[in-house]
């Protein structure tokens, strides 16, 4: 029995079946089906009862036992999944003949079978009871859902009845509420346009109540306008009595300025006179100064080398003295010597006679050095005497040459009085004749010829121009001769000749661009034919500072007054533009969207750019629609600008010059000062036009574009010219509105701004036609009476600056 037991698997207690199950993971402790089989009945003693079915020290083997057990156990028992399959998988071990042991180890197996079969079919059992209580309660659930969807139906039908009802109302209510917003924004409509026809009354009701002030104000202006211009006419008339009289006192004081003048002149050539024989005499008695200071330094040099020659001498005789007495001395002690040896010794004649020969050729040696002595001493004298003759000479020439000296300084402080004199008489002179032309209102016309340059024709200048020397008509007249001889003489304001500088021109007319600063409008421009020197005469040479034109200078000098105004408490604000009338179009020389790299000797006519309007206030004043205007504060930045126009502006080639300009260049600056002082306001203009020059289409050799902007050059001189005419005849219309460049002449032509025109000569023998044509004009431009001229300024207090020009 021992050897049976011994291949038992050891029984399974309680305490091992726990602790079995324990070891094991807990992945593989599912139970069978749901994780773990349960039957109905189950309980924490199922596992002891398994325990108690494999141990068979504690379970009887007979069946009726094991029957006993199997009805009273079997329903606490449950399997898990493992050890289902650890009872399917086991296997009989014993010995292979044991066949007792085998039989009890299936009989055990059998019984093991048997319980997990009766425990399969109880766990059955309970499944079919439950899947039969869950299909009732399914079934209930059903019914239960059936009746719900039933209830559901029936609700959902009266819902959406009542959406539908509530959906009618709703398209009822937006209906109602759309005819309501229609109504309510037709009334808001009507409110607005009451509103606005309410407002629209109110202001023309303001309007017309305004306008009637206005009205009424105009009137009562008008009624005191009418009696202030009575007052103004009687006054005019006054004034018009005094000024004639005034005028016929400028004309004696006039002619007693030019007799004082003349009188002048005349003292003038004496003084010259004078002044060159004094210079003679001078430079004479300059040479013999000249040659009595050398002789003087010769006699000190020989009087110097003789005191030396005498020095040395003296110094020689000294020493023959000294030579003399040491010899005499010396004789005296030979001789004494010799007398002592002829009476010591006995010395022999022939010694004694020796030094008796010695002795006398000393002693003759001592009378010529005395000899020598006496005829230097004799020199010396004479010398010293000439020295003291060349002093008293000198100083007489001394004496001499301060009065005359004195007498020079008399006559150049006379000279520069003299000549003080009749630069304030000119200026007298000038002043004078510019308040007459303010009084007449003209133009005032400067002349100013050009030199002859290399290329120019055969011929020279005096051959063609000539200037009178009369005192009326000097720097004021000109002749032009033709070739067959025929002068024709013109006077204007002013004539400069060929050698004029820049610098001479602009002092003439430095008072007239101070006016622009003093309030009024100025306007100065250059005409003549093509190559006669106008741009010259108006820009120059900017880089070279001797070459510089009138546009330049003029700008300095406003900007170096503005600032020595500030002192006074003036302050100035100045605006440039810069345009150009090319072919009766005006173009913007200054605009941004003008393309930097146009060609200069080329103008492309394809493209359209803007359309600049001209437009006239009432005050005399001229605007350009659209034209760039820019604030400048220096000279530099107007620099800058000119450059850049120089650069725009429209030139090309013909066979009269190499760079002609092709359009009329307009420099404008417009000036507005402000005394904070005195709280006076100026406004001032200064216009600085470069006309294009006339010139024949025989001579300019013109064709294409060339051709097209020659006859519009000429068109627009034309009508300048028809300007002109109609001003001198003064007649009742006057055509600007022919012209671009009349029309924006119009406040200077006939306005009241001071204006003044170059008219510009060439001395080319080839160019006396143009030249003729240029002076004839001018002198009609010079004729013309375009009114006095106004100072635009609101004065608040005294102002103690003066206008002149």
């Amino acid at each position: 029995m021992a050897s049976r037991n011994q291949n038992k698997p050891p029984p399974r207690t309680p305490l091992n079946k726990s602790s079995g199950v324990d070891d094991m993971p807990l992945d593989k402790r599912r139970k069978v089906g749901t994780g773990r089989m349960i039957g109905p009945a189950i309980t924490g003693r199922g596992r002891q009862a398994f325990a108690v079915v494999n141990n068979r020290q504690h379970i009887g083997m007979n069946a009726g036992d094991l029957g006993g057990t199997e009805g009273s156990e079997c329903g606490a028992v449950e399997f898990t999944k493992e050890e289902v399959e650890a009872l399917l998988n086991e296997k009989i071990k014993g010995k292979r003949f044991d066949l007792k042991g085998k039989m009890e180890q299936m009989n055990d197996h059998i019984k093991k079978l048997k319980l997990c079969i009766k425990w399969f079919q109880e766990v059955e059992e309970g499944h079919v009871q439950e899947e039969e209580k869950l299909r009732n309660t399914l079934e209930s659930s059903e019914r239960k859902c059936t009746e719900t969807e039933l209830a559901m139906k029936n609700k959902e039908e009266e819902l959406n009845a009542i959406i539908t009802e509530l959906k009618v109302n709703n398209a009822s209510l937006q209906e109602n509420l759309a005819k309501e917003e229609s109504e309510k924004l037709d009334a808001i409509e009507c409110h607005r346009r009451e509103k606005e026809a309410r407002a629209a009354a109110e202001k023309l009701q303001a309007s017309l109540r305004e306008e009637l002030e206005k009205s009424e104000q105009e009137k009562s202006s008008a009624n005191q306008r009418v009696t202030s211009l009575n007052d103004m006419y009687k006054r005019l008339q006054e004034y018009n009595t005094s000024l004639q009289q005034y005028n016929s006192k400028l004309q004696t004081e006039l002619a007693s300025a030019n007799e004082s003048l003349k009188r002048v002149e005349m003292e003038k050539t004496a003084i010259v006179g004078n002044l060159t024989n004094l210079r003679s005499h001078y430079n004479l008695l300059q040479d013999q100064l000249t040659s009595s200071r050398a002789s003087q330094d010769e006699a000190l040099k020989q009087k110097e080398a003789l005191g030396k020659e005498v020095g040395c001498l003296r110094g020689e005789l000294q020493n023959l003295r000294e030579d003399r007495d040491k010899q005499l001395t010396h004789v005296q002690a030979l001789t004494a010597e010799i007398v002592k040896y002829k009476e010591s010794t006995g010395k022999s004649v022939a010694e004694l006679d020796s030094l008796t020969i010695k002795s006398n050729a000393l002693e003759d040696t001592c009378s010529s050095q005395r000899e020598q002595i006496r005829i230097l001493q004799h020199q010396l004298d004479a010398a010293n005497e000439k020295l003291k003759i060349t002093d008293l000479s000198a100083l007489e020439t001394r004496a001499m040459f301060e009065e005359k000296k004195r007498v020079i300084c008399e006559l150049q402080d006379r000279l520069a009085d003299a000549e003080l004199q009749n630069i304030e008489g000119e200026k007298l002179r000038k002043k004078l004749h510019n308040t007459i032309l303010e009084l007449k209102g003209n133009i005032r016309v400067f002349c100013r010829v050009r030199p002859l340059l290399p290329e120019d024709g055969a011929g020279t200048e005096r051959a063609v121009i000539s200037y009178p020397t009369s005192m009326e008509s000097l720097g004021r007249g000109i002749d032009l001769i033709q070739s067959a001889g025929q002068k024709y003489p013109f006077t204007f304001d002013q004539v400069f000749t060929h050698d004029a500088s820049q610098q001479d021109v602009f002092i003439e007319i430095s008072q007239l661009v101070q006016s622009a600063l003093d309030g009024y409008k100025v306007c100065i421009f250059a005409y003549g034919q093509t190559g006669s020197g106008k741009t010259y005469t108006m820009m120059g040479r900017p880089e070279a500072p001797e070459q510089k034109g009138l546009i330049p200078r003029s700008l300095e000098q406003i900007f170096q007054t503005s600032q020595s105004l500030s002192a006074q408490g003036w302050k100035y604000k100045m605006q440039a533009s810069m345009l150009e009338i090319y072919n009766e179009t005006i173009r913007d020389l200054l605009s941004v969207n003008r393309s930097g790299g146009l060609d200069m000797t080329r103008v492309d006519n394809g493209g359209v750019g803007k359309q600049y309007a001209i437009k006239h206030d009432s005050n005399g004043n001229t605007h350009v629609s659209d034209l760039t205007i820019v604030d400048v504060c220096s000279i530099k930045e107007v620099s800058s600008l000119l450059q850049q126009a120089a650069q725009s502006r429209s030139v090309g080639k013909t066979q009269m010059n190499e760079q002609s300009s092709r359009s009329h260049f307009v420099f404008t600056l417009r000036i507005s000062g402000v005394n904070e002082s005195t709280e006076q306001q100026v406004q001032g203009v200064l216009n600085l036009i470069d006309l294009a020059g006339s010139e024949r289409l025989s001579r300019s050799g013109a064709t294409g574009d060339r051709l097209k902007e020659t006859q519009a050059i000429n068109k627009s001189l034309s009508c300048l010219s028809d300007v002109i005419f109609a001003l001198a005849k003064k007649d009742d219309h006057v055509p600007f509105r022919n012209s671009k460049l009349t029309y924006l002449l119009q406040p200077c032509l006939g306005g009241d701004s001071k204006t003044l025109m170059f008219v510009n000569i060439s001395p080319d023998p080839s160019s006396v036609g143009e030249s003729l044509c240029s002076l004839r004009f001018a002198a009609r431009v010079n004729s013309c009476e375009i009114g006095i001229p106004r100072r635009q300024t609101t004065l608040r207090a005294s102002d103690s600056r003066l206008s002149y020009g």
